[in-house]
């Protein structure tokens, strides 16, 4: 099972997108999902943004994973 963590995208390139969560940043390929800005926050899953999220959903999930993490 694949756990994919909203991160904020901090640049887009070309078909890259730099992508940001608590200090880690990582680069995805925008292959498969269209129209991403930066501020956006995605999923990612094997190096492809998979799906571009609205900022409230982002933030619930963020909660629960904080939440996750002083169990």
């Amino acid at each position: 099972m694949c756990i994919a963590i909203p991160m904020k995208v901090i640049k887009v390139e070309e078909n890259w997108a730099v992508c940001e969560y608590e200090g880690i940043r990582k680069t995805a390929r925008l292959d498969l999902v269209k129209d991403i800005k930066v501020g956006d926050y995605v999923l990612i899953h094997v190096g492809f943004v998979i799906q571009k999220i609205d900022l409230e959903e982002a933030y619930k999930t963020l909660q629960l994973y904080k939440e996750l993490k002083n169990i």
